[in-house]
This record gives C-alpha cells, sequence and structure tokens, in this order.
C-alpha cells in the first residue's frame, strides 16, 4: 500500500434544484464579475443558460459569456478566453457545460494572470503560481473534470492534445442536477459511462493488492456505471439512474479510487494521440485501445486481471487457469463495449484501416520523439506504444 494524499475540496450541490444556488455559491467564492463559459448550442436550447444568467442577474453579479466550446476543446478558444477575461476585468469563471468546457475554463484561468503562453503549462515548461477560481454547472457526466485537478487541452497546430494537472484548478463548487442530463444522446451517454469506467480503471489496474478498502470502492463504481448505463439507455429520463451516472462519474476521478495505489494511465495517454489525430469522442477512443492494452500487458498480474474479470464483469474463475478467467475478463468487457455502442478497435472508431504511418506518427508524438515512456502497470516505451496501436488496429 502506498502512502497518500487525499484531497478533494470542490463542494458539490447535487439535487433537482441545484442550479437556482448559483448566484450564492460565486459570491460565498468571491466572485464579483464571472465569464460564463458554454459549449454549443444545447446549453442555449436548453434553457439553461439562460436560467444562469437570470440567476447571476437577480443576485447582481456581472457577466460575459463566451461560447463555442468543441469536444477536445481548442488552445485558440481559450487565448478568446483570456483576452476577454483580461479586457471585462473578470474574477470568476463559471463554465456550464461537460468535461471540454471545464477544462477550457480551467486553461483560461490558468492563462488570464501569466504573462507567457498558457501552453507552457501543458508541455511542462511553467508551472503556475495562481488562477483565477472556477466552478461549474454540469451538463454531461464523463470526464469527472468538476471534482479533478486535471484538464486536456488541443492545439490545433500540430494537432497535439496534452492534459496538465495541478489541484489549484480544482473546481469551487460544481452543481450537479441529473435532469439536465435526460437528452444526452445515446452515444454521448455511452462513451461517458466508458470514460468514466476508465478513470477508474486506469488507477485499479496496479501492482498494490493491498488496499482493499480501495478496490471494493472501485469495483462497486464499476458494477454500478456498467449496470446502470443500460438502464439510462432504454429509459433516458430515469432520474436515479440518470443519478448514479452523473454522481459516479465525479468520485471515479476526484483520487478516491486512486488511495494508496500507483496509477497507469497508458490508455489515456495513448488515446490522447488518436483523438488529437482523428477528432474522435474520448470514450470511444478509450473503449477502441483498452482490450489491445490490457492483452499486452495483462501477464504482468493475472491476479489484477483475474480480480476484475471476477468481481467486475462476473465472469466464472477457473481456478485451474487463472490466466484463462483474465483473458475471458478482457472478452467481457470487449462485449460490454459493444452491447452499448462503443468500438473496440480503431478501424470501428475512425471507420477505415489506419496507416502505419499515422501509427507511426502517434508513437512519436506520445513518446515525445521516443524520449518519454508511459504507465506503471508495464511500463510503454516507444516500441511497447506502437505495438498496442498496431494490435488495437
Amino acid at each position: 500500500m502506498k502512502d497518500f494524499c487525499y484531497y478533494a475540496p470542490t463542494e458539490v450541490v447535487f439535487g433537482e434544484h441545484s442550479e437556482e444556488q448559483t448566484g450564492t455559491l460565486v459570491k460565498r467564492y468571491g466572485g464579483h464579475k464571472v465569464l460564463v463559459h458554454y459549449g454549443g448550442q444545447s446549453a442555449i436550447r436548453s434553457g439553461l443558460l439562460d436560467k444562469i444568467c437570470r440567476i447571476l442577474k437577480e443576485s447582481d453579479i456581472p457577466f460575459v459569456t463566451l461560447g463555442g466550446v468543441v469536444p477536445n476543446p481548442r488552445l485558440s478558444k481559450v487565448h478568446e478566453g483570456i483576452d476577454l477575461c483580461r479586457a471585462e476585468q473578470v474574477d470568476f469563471i463559471l463554465a456550464v457545460g461537460g468535461g471540454s468546457v471545464i477544462d477550457s475554463a480551467k486553461a483560461i484561468a490558468y492563462g488570464v494572470p501569466y504573462d507567457g503562453e498558457v501552453w507552457d503549462f501543458y508541455l511542462g515548461k511553467a508551472q503556475p503560481t495562481t488562477m483565477l477560481p472556477v466552478a461549474c454547472v454540469l451538463t454531461i457526466p464523463a470526464a469527472g473534470s468538476e471534482m479533478s485537478e486535471a484538464s486536456v487541452i488541443t492545439n490545433e497546430d500540430g494537432d497535439v492534445k496534452m492534459g496538465y494537472s495541478n489541484d489549484m484548478s480544482r473546481p469551487k463548487f460544481a452543481i450537479m442536477n441529473p435532469r439536465r442530463t435526460f437528452t444526452l444522446p445515446a452515444y454521448q451517454t455511452a462513451a461517458g459511462v466508458t470514460d468514466m469506467m476508465m478513470h477508474t480503471m486506469e488507477r485499479y489496474f496496479s501492482h498494490d493488492d493491498d488496499m482493499t478498502l480501495t478496490d471494493e470502492i472501485a469495483e462497486a463504481i464499476l458494477r454500478t456505471m456498467k449496470d446502470t448505463v443500460f438502464t439510462v439507455l432504454k429509459d433516458p429520463e430515469d432520474y436515479r439512474a440518470r443519478a448514479q451516472i452523473m454522481w459516479g462519474g465525479s468520485v471515479a476521478h476526484n483520487g478516491l479510487t486512486g488511495c494508496g495505489l500507483s496509477d497507469d494511465w497508458s490508455t489515456h495517454q495513448l488515446e490522447h494521440e488518436l483523438s488529437g489525430m482523428f477528432d474522435v469522442t474520448h470514450g470511444a477512443g478509450l473503449a477502441a485501445l483498452w482490450p489491445s492494452w490490457a492483452r499486452y500487458v495483462y501477464k504482468e498480474n493475472i491476479s489484477r486481471f483475474v480480480r476484475f474479470a471476477v468481481n467486475v464483469m462476473g465472469v466464472p474463475n477457473d481456478f485451474t487457469s487463472p490466466e484463462a478467467t483474465a483473458l475471458k475478463g478482457i472478452e467481457a468487457m470487449e462485449q460490454f463495449y459493444h452491447s452499448i455502442g462503443m468500438p473496440t478497435n480503431i478501424h470501428e472508431l475512425i471507420g477505415r484501416e489506419i496507416t502505419d504511418e499515422e501509427i507511426d506518427e502517434m508513437v512519436r508524438k506520445c513518446s515525445h520523439n521516443h524520449t518519454l515512456t508511459l504507465g506503471r502497470f508495464k511500463v510503454l516505451a516507444a516500441e511497447d506504444m506502437k505495438k498496442i496501436y498496431q494490435m488495437a488496429k
């Protein structure tokens, strides 16, 4: 068991009327002028954006708005937000949307007080000493950015997708109303559940086998998400099921499921290059890669994959062959992905064969020109990354 520090300072306000507290919460956390940051037309069509703006007006909180965030949020939009916040003297950023909007808001918050290029943080060239406070009204449960320290931004110059983590970026508060997720399309719902399960699995697949409570929490999250997604796909307005998924996305990525363990994150890093190159949905990209990663690394700790197969996927334990049980668990996960409309290889994801040249380019970016490795469950050098991409073709 590893020593750990668990830090989750975000105030969560959860329930059907939670957004009514927006004004009170902004004032509580020191907001005097707010940037309301959002994505596309859904926030407008649903009436949520108008409601949040009305609440801010009634609370006598000045604000400006900036929409247009897209999946795999772009650095150019971050630059636009930084310029707007500086011009309008904004001191608080409120993200209304899902992980892409929250990640963009965090990047803007880093950049406003920084004299240099905000991309420096994502490249590891600099560390922020301060940032604007960020909060969110969550509409898409998936990324877990509403409670996490992470944000991921795509730089259009070279299609490079990079993540940066810093505890100071954890949102001050997160408003979560499961009713706001009723209109999510089935594909987006399934991809979101895939992402939040992977956040748990990136921590769960570890060589640290003696943190029983953390493992039990992780397995409960995985089983609940796996079972509940079918209810939601059948009845999108099932409040109880939507609530499980919304809270599950937060718990999966606020650090709780990693306490006492050495986490991995290889699948996420490999997928960042995939979605950076092809602009695919992040959760779907994870589903396309994980089975190949799992088959490439499972022998590093077969007992961990056996536990996953039995406790999460419900595979009978073949005590005479742990390897057979482990492989059946991976197969069961593939079947689950297909059952909710997710791909299990790159061809299914992008609709064509990926070329060797494209794989080489993803490996180059992922390994930073063959200078970095990935992961802890099995440390992956550039050649390992290439083999996993090739297995996932």
